[in-house]
């Protein structure tokens, strides 16, 4: 045991004892006599303590040392005693494996899988003096791979609320009639009405398939192993889910895909305004003041924003007042809730001038504006079968989802917002 550890066992017993010590109202002089000499031991354990700390960090230092080396130097050896000779025979003769070779072997078959008999490429080291064919080797060490960038999620920051389905369908009743109060016209009138309450369900479905097939070839598994793998699946994830976010708002509703936002406005009841001018917080403020004339929102801070990276560009090089250094997109900042830049989920500057859209969102009541239905996670398939021939493998990620719109009266859209003058 280390003395360190015996040392800080017996400061914890001369703490317990002096804590029943210290309890007594009274202590006798053998007790006040005790606890002195527990307390000067204490003392002088702290001095000791802290001596072996220092001279067992050193030895612990000196052990790390060799156990960091230890594991490479035993294959090593292991590896310059392995015998090719025995590999022929046994694949020749069949005769059994001995000694280093087949512990070697035994290694080897533990971390994978091998038809024929397994041979550590270091057995076939190119020593100095000896040539090559191709002349010098040169040697390369494969690092760990640097996943690619994807856009960042705005369905969520835009307030589009995810459902996880489990199966079957899914209905939203929203309530689609008119119903208003009245007066009673006279002491025996009667209010108005009746009225009648109607709804409209807004349905979502797993009728749109989101997914990818890869194949991975035997160069790329051997060369990171299971890490590439891992990869793999991490790309895929993000693929499909910048997919699946273009999709909610720019979805065309044909070939697969899902009604986007954009493209549904007239399906979904979204209010599209052609500001026709260039682009102002003006401009944006009257789909605001839109907002809150339907009672979908209460204050301009209660309305998110969806831009592209150009008209951000655009309002934050234009001042709204001369010599101010106040921009257009400090007005709209300081008004609206929050302003999200995506250059994913909506089409780029297009026409003649330079026009571009914006997308406006409230959540009213605690409802949110759209809604996307996911039924289960991404399912991860794993195909070792089709390209077994050549040692390959395939990946298929599936995912299953669909959008909708409760109230179109949550959203507007603003198109001809222009970048340049005319």
């Amino acid at each position: 045991m280390l003395e360190s550890v015996k040392i800080s066992r017996r400061q914890s017993e001369i703490r317990q004892s002096l804590s029943e010590l210290v309890g007594k109202e009274s202590p006798t002089e053998d007790e006040t006599r005790s606890m002195s000499e527990l307390d000067a031991e204490y003392r002088s354990n702290e001095t000791r303590y802290r001596a072996a700390l220092i001279t067992e960090d050193e030895e612990r230092r000196e052990a790390g040392q060799e156990l960091e080396t230890r594991g490479d130097r035993e294959l090593a050896e292991l590896i310059a005693g392995f015998e090719m000779r025995q590999v022929v025979l046994a694949l020749g003769e069949g005769r059994a494996l001995e000694g280093q070779t087949a512990e070697m072997v035994q290694e080897l078959r533990s971390q994978g899988g091998y038809r024929g008999v397994p041979v550590p490429l270091q057995a076939f080291e190119v020593r100095a003096g000896e040539t090559v064919a191709s002349g010098t080797p040169d040697p390369v060490q494969t690092r760990p791979i640097i996943d690619r960038l994807f856009p960042s999620s705005v369905a969520a920051q835009m307030g589009v609320q995810m459902i996880s389905i489990g199966t079957g369908a899914l209905e939203y009743p929203v309530t689609s009639s008119t119903v208003t109060a009245g007066w009673a016209d006279g002491e025996t009138g009667n209010v108005a009405g009746p009225t009648v309450y109607a709804t409209t369900d807004k349905a979502l479905k797993p009728e749109h398939n989101l997914g990818i097939h890869m194949r991975v070839t035997r160069k790329a598994m051997l060369q990171s192993g299971d890490a590439l793998e891992q990869a793999i699946r991490r790309d895929m994830n993000g693929t499909m889910s910048a997919e699946l976010d273009k999709a909610i708002f720019l979805g065309t509703g044909a070939n697969g895909e899902p009604l986007g936002l954009i493209p549904g406005v007239a399906t979904y009841g979204i209010t599209s305004t052609d500001a026709a001018a260039l682009a102002t917080w003006g401009a944006l403020r009257e789909a605001v003041v839109r907002f809150m004339n339907a009672n979908a929102a209460a204050s301009p801070s209660a309305v998110r924003a969806l831009i592209r990276p150009e008209l951000w560009s655009y309002l934050d090089g234009t001042e709204a007042f001369a010599n101010t250094g106040v921009t257009e997109y400090d007005r709209a900042s300081a008004q609206l809730g929050s302003i999200v830049t995506t250059s994913n989920s909506l089409t780029e500057p297009s026409g003649t001038p330079l026009e571009t859209q914006a997308l406006l969102s409230t959540s009213a009541g605690g409802v949110a504006p759209a809604f996307v239905g996911m039924w289960g996670a991404v399912d991860m398939i794993r195909d070792p079968y089709s390209d077994a021939q050549s040692g390959g493998l395939r990946i298929t990620g599936l995912t299953t989802a669909d959008v909708t719109v409760a109230r179109g009266a949550q959203l507007q859209l603003v198109t001809g917002l222009e970048l340049e003058a005319a």
